[in-house]
């Protein structure tokens, strides 16, 4: 199993640089009717405006939501296939989780906040977009990575 961890951190962290490129180019309106950048709304989350902080934020989240993939769904994600398979349900998943519940919490909203926002709804459609990118190139890359580690024998 720790063979697995480092192999979804690596693979976690090259799809986090991809989705956060995307992220990068999003923007979400404002309660005043502005446009900010998605980066610097993930930055909030940490009490920042800076899309420095964003990135970093973003990144580190990256890795270990990578992690957590091989240690939890290392064993299933043998091939290409079935990592990229196992990746976009797991992005999916994050992004129930991470999007649409432990985010807009930390932003003192309620959970599912931007789907019940009209000017929002385009926005959370795209995280659902990245986030199933960053499911796909998880699960594709941690089956490159991880190859040649040992599997266990299913009976």
């Amino acid at each position: 199993m720790q063979s697995r961890l480092p192999s979804g951190g690596l693979a976690g962290l090259s799809a986090g640089v991809v989705f956060g490129a995307m992220m990068q180019m999003m923007t979400a309106p404002t309660p005043q009717g502005g446009q900010m950048p998605m980066m610097a709304m993930v930055a909030m989350v940490v009490g920042s405006s800076s899309l420095i902080v964003g990135w970093i934020y973003h990144l580190f989240n990256s890795v270990v939501i990578g992690a957590i993939f091989g240690w939890l769904i290392g064993d299933r994600a043998v091939s290409v296939g079935s990592g990229l398979g196992w990746g976009v349900m797991y992005g999916i998943g994050w992004w129930i989780l991470g999007a649409q519940i432990l985010m807009p919490v930390a932003l003192g909203m309620s959970p599912f906040a931007s789907m019940m926002m009209p000017s929002m709804r385009m926005v959370a459609m795209g995280s659902l977009i990245g986030h199933m990118i960053y499911g796909l190139i998880l699960g594709g890359l941690f089956a490159v990575f991880s190859a040649r580690l040992p599997r266990p024998v299913v009976r």
